[in-house]
């Protein structure tokens, strides 16, 4: 029945952004998005910071003011609320990463779940990708899990590889040994495929763990 959900909402929301993309122009679609972004932002208290800013606190953002952090180049914008056990990616370090995820549709809205593999039904599941490390430059293909089934590509978005500068990736072995987890705000340029194709920003809650 979940699994049954899921698609419809995902085939509803194609549907109705194909629609909206026959009637606006690409100009009109960037701004809906946009704005779309600024409202989440105004609605959940966030304090943007800059990548300045960012740097200057240890590449932290704090929780308690409910910081985030926008990329200029990207537009990403990233809350660390975990960097987790383990180490970063190493330069020419390739490894298997293990994600869960659920995804916001924002302009459906941030209290409506589009997809996830954070329920029972999916717990099984977990995406795998290959994430390599050339000089700071993070490539990544997923090679199994919801969003590869889902959208149909084994590309990531890009939007899911800038927090891997910033955290690490371990696999708990200790007590209190806990994997990385972000926020992130990804605008169509760096998202996942259907983003892409009907400009639309996605909010993703995200944990990173190293994979064997």
């Amino acid at each position: 029945m979940k699994q049954t959900r899921y698609i419809l909402l995902l085939f509803i929301s194609i549907v109705l952004f194909t629609s909206c993309e026959k009637t606006q122009t690409y100009a009109e679609q960037k701004k809906r998005e946009r704005s779309a972004i600024n409202q989440y932002i105004a609605d959940a208290g966030i304090n943007v910071i800059s990548e300045s800013q960012f740097f200057a606190q240890d590449s932290v953002t704090d929780l308690s003011k409910n910081e985030f952090v926008v990329f200029g180049s990207s537009g990403v914008y990233m809350q660390i609320i975990r960097k987790g056990c383990g180490t970063r990616l190493k330069n020419g370090e390739t490894a298997h990463v293990l994600c869960r995820f659920t995804e916001y549709n924002l302009l459906v809205g941030a209290d409506s779940i589009h997809l996830t593999n954070n329920v029972l039904y999916y717990s099984s599941i977990v995406d795998k990708m290959s994430v390599r490390n050339t000089s700071g430059t993070f490539t990544a293909s997923f090679e199994s899990g919801l969003m590869y089934t889902t959208y149909g590509t084994a590309s990531v978005p890009a939007g899911w590889l800038v927090p891997l500068s910033y955290i690490n990736l371990g696999r708990p072995s200790a007590p209190g040994e806990e994997i990385a987890k972000v926020k992130i705000i990804v605008p169509h340029t760096q998202g996942q495929s259907n983003a892409s194709q009907n400009v639309y920003p996605c909010l993703y809650e995200l944990t990173y763990e190293r994979g064997i």
